[in-house]
């Protein structure tokens, strides 16, 4: 696996960042508040630049499946009533954890395949 995936420094910053979601109101408002503060972190704890950058990207986009209130589809969505407040945030940490293992392991040997890293 790369480099990323060997630090545990690292993939604390991910799932930090990731999972930090959960106390703010809308994705814009995560990442703008905190994306530049996490990259610089793992970069400065020596994270490959390229894959980090791209696995902070990515999870990015993991974050708008944690909440009812992640996006602005979202509440229209959870309005709909076919979920209750408590299946929904179980389904988004599952899916979570099952899109950044996909990405992590899958990404991570196709960027190996490609020359990436």
């Amino acid at each position: 696996m790369s480099r990323l995936c060997r630090n545990p420094a690292d993939r604390q910053t991910l799932t930090t960042f990731l999972y930090t979601h959960y106390f703010f109101a809308s994705t814009t408002a995560h990442i703008t508040a905190m994306m530049a503060a996490f990259l610089t972190v793992g970069l400065s704890l020596g994270a490959p630049a390229m894959p980090f950058v791209l696995i902070m990207a990515a999870t990015s986009s993991i974050m708008m499946t944690l909440t009812h209130y992640a996006t602005g589809t979202s509440p229209v969505i959870f309005g709909s009533g076919y979920l209750t407040l408590g299946e929904w945030w179980k389904a988004g940490f599952v899916m979570s954890v099952v899109n950044l293992a996909i990405w992590v392991v899958v990404g991570g040997l196709w960027w190996k395949l490609l020359g990436h890293y």
